[in-house]
């Protein structure tokens, strides 16, 4: 888990953008008792993309559309594959 300023600087990213992404609904990182943001690997992960689909000239109500989307590809093909078990 790592805090915010940790993250920010993985992803080569201003903190800010990171509090925007939260608000806008394109990632949900873990809570402290005391509130500050703890981002998983996953986090991160969803992160690099945003800013490879920012880096496309996608929006961020695009963005969140192809963050869905991706998602649900991943649900089915995971369903699909235990169909076929």
């Amino acid at each position: 888990m790592f805090a915010i300023s940790v993250a920010a600087e993985m992803v080569s990213m201003e903190i800010q953008n990171l509090r925007v992404y939260e608000r806008r609904g394109l990632l949900e990182p873990d809570r402290t008792s005391g509130g500050s943001r703890l981002y998983s690997a996953d986090d991160i992960d969803r992160l690099h993309r945003i800013r490879e689909l920012l880096a496309e000239g996608l929006n961020l109500a695009g963005i969140a559309h192809v963050l869905t989307l991706e998602a649900r590809v991943g649900a089915l093909e995971a369903e699909v594959t235990r169909l076929r078990r």
